[in-house]
């Protein structure tokens, strides 16, 4: 009679990991707007995210080290391959373009994940896109081009700007997404997340040493705090969250209750930040969202 909970209880506790993950995913763009009140630049605040996320991907990777054999330098060249596109170029462009664009806008872009790695499917192994895919994929372009054309006539070209390097950052992220599928099989996810995000890490702290002086380290207090809580509760928890969620559920249904995501920030951007919630936004908001949907389940 009782066979089933384990189970359904099972199911519950990955749906609510896969919520919680996508809530603190999403949060990272309402601390990195924060921070900015202080005055701090892109180069210096992901350098604090990354410094303070080190030591917990430096656990990460060992952790899921212990017993298996060692890298080989095909699987170096391509961690490091994938730790500077992934997770430092993506995070990196990400930060910059919160500069310029809001955090919902910000959100509706990179939730174009899943459609950027099926178009270099398309480009890079032949792979065949469905009508159905296709038409998630222009009616979650129409929402984005909805907030976006909104956004500009507020901030003008500093909108398409912070547009550019948002997507770019996506980009990114896609390439990596695409490309990491053997390492994966080879490593495992977890010690391929904790290693690329190493890579990373040193990255953006090389990268704050060559441009900035030390003296730029001197922050405002907020932004350190900031930053600590960008790297722990918005950076490695939903990274754990999500992959244990991933177990539980499967990774369809854990993609499909991220969809929470672009909602809460949009939330906390209102609530938090004091952004606009516009016409426009939740026209554009509910846009990406059906199509998203549209595409996925049509996959």
């Amino acid at each position: 009679m009782h066979k089933g909970r384990p189970a359904t209880e099972g199911i519950a506790f990955g749906l609510v990991l896969a919520t919680l993950g996508a809530i603190a995913f999403s949060g990272k763009a309402i601390i990195v707007k924060l921070a900015y009140r202080y005055g701090v630049d892109a180069v210096t605040l992901i350098m604090y995210r990354m410094l303070f996320a080190l030591p917990i991907f430096a656990v990460m990777a060992w952790w899921s080290s212990r017993g298996k054999p060692a890298l080989t330098r095909r699987d170096w060249w391509g961690v490091l391959g994938l730790g500077c596109s992934g997770y430092y170029l993506a995070s990196f462009l990400d930060f910059a373009g919160l500069v310029y664009v809001s955090a919902s806008l910000e959100r509706l872009i990179l939730y174009l994940n899943p459609t950027l790695v099926l178009i270099l499917g398309l480009v890079l192994y032949k792979r065949h896109i469905t009508r159905f895919q296709a038409l998630g994929m222009g009616i979650s372009y129409l929402g984005v081009l909805l907030v976006f054309g909104h956004e500009i006539k507020l901030e003008g070209a500093n909108a398409a700007l912070g547009a550019v390097l948002v997507f770019s950052s996506a980009v990114c992220y896609a390439i990596y997404l695409s490309f990491s599928g053997e390492l994966v099989k080879r490593l495992g996810s977890l010690r391929l997340v904790g290693l690329a995000t190493l890579v990373a890490c040193v990255l953006c702290i090389a990268q704050f040493v060559v441009l900035r002086p030390l003296s730029a380290a001197l922050v405002a207090p907020e932004v350190i705090w900031l930053s600590i809580l960008n790297a722990t509760v918005c950076t490695a928890a939903p990274v754990l969250m999500v992959m244990m969620a991933v177990e539980r559920i499967g990774s369809s249904l854990t993609a499909q209750t991220g969809m929470v995501g672009p909602m809460s920030t949009i939330a906390m951007g209102t609530l938090i930040l004091g952004e606009p919630f516009t016409g426009w936004v939740a026209a554009g908001s509910v846009l990406v969202i059906l199509g998203i949907f549209v595409f996925m389940r049509n996959r």
